[in-house]
């Protein structure tokens, strides 16, 4: 590892980034250095902009993707180098509103039932029951596992918050069984190498293994039980605010968006074409 590097991991250890983050924004510099075959210290503004254009134009990488390499790139020359700050610009994302995907409440148990192996079922409950993201479940530990107050401790989630989120009473007799057999130590959900967490990405193998045996088409990955919580507890009477603090939501308008989601708030609705026809009397054409 060059000294250059290790300086910059350690400017965003000093800042408390994430070890995702770090890895990302190590990766962007690195794949920059590699496009110009010199060292990053040495290529200009003009080529970064070049660059940028480049991974835009000819690699179609996506918005998300570029932003990133933005941010990365104004770290290591302004903070790294110490170098005048950097601007760096691309096009403004295109505004597009998405709804998650959600499975009934009918779904989400054929999918428990459809993972015969009690690690995996353990691992997909877990994260449906307490509305956690994948990130979450693979580093939790049987120490934040509260059976005296019935919650679950979810610490340096995103943005560096530790928050609680509930323990179900269902997933608690799961947990007790899985605890007996599996004992672990360190991690609940643990490699092969019992020191180390699961993979975020054997997480989603599980769940798309799972889902295709229970004949679940909807839902793009593991994150599609988080939205399974939310949704489930508006429909059950949950208020937004209690939710938003057991996701560990910065701002309500995030949790409010699963409120486009609930069924019986939409099947309440009756089309106007079911409103039955108008009076001969007294009607209006449009």
């Amino acid at each position: 590892m060059t000294e250059l590097r290790k300086k910059m991991i350690r400017d965003m250890q000093l800042r408390r980034f994430s070890g995702r983050t770090q890895r990302s924004y190590v990766g962007a510099v690195v794949l920059l250095a590699r496009h110009y075959h010199r060292s990053p210290d040495r290529i200009s503004k003009e080529e970064i902009q070049d660059y940028l254009l480049y991974l835009m134009n000819e690699r179609k990488l996506s918005w998300s993707t570029c932003n990133l390499a933005v941010s990365a790139f104004r770290f290591f020359y302004s903070v790294t180098l110490g170098n005048e700050p950097m601007y760096l610009s691309i096009p403004p994302r295109k505004n597009r509103s998405r709804l998650p995907e959600v499975l009934s409440r009918e779904a989400v148990e054929r999918l428990f039932a459809a993972a015969v192996n009690p690690r995996h079922r353990l691992l997909l409950m877990t994260t449906y029951s307490a509305g956690l993201r994948v990130s979450e479940v693979v580093h939790l530990k049987p120490e934040h596992l509260d059976r005296s107050r019935m919650m679950i401790r979810v610490e340096q989630a995103k943005g560096n918050k530790d928050r609680y989120t509930i323990l179900s009473e269902r997933l608690l007799g799961e947990l007790q069984f899985y605890l007996k057999v599996y004992r672990p130590t360190t991690w609940l959900f643990f490699t092969r190498d019992r020191e180390l967490p699961m993979h975020v990405s054997t997480a989603q193998k599980i769940y798309y293994a799972v889902r295709k045996k229970a004949g679940v088409n909807q839902g793009r990955g593991i994150h599609t039980l988080r939205h399974c919580f939310a949704t489930h507890l508006l429909e059950a009477g949950v208020d937004p605010r209690t939710i938003q603090g057991l996701m560990g939501h910065s701002y309500i308008t995030t949790t409010t968006r699963y409120l486009h989601l609930t069924q019986g708030r939409l099947s309440s609705v009756r089309s106007p074409l079911d409103l039955g026809k108008p009076s001969p009397e007294g009607g209006h054409p449009c």
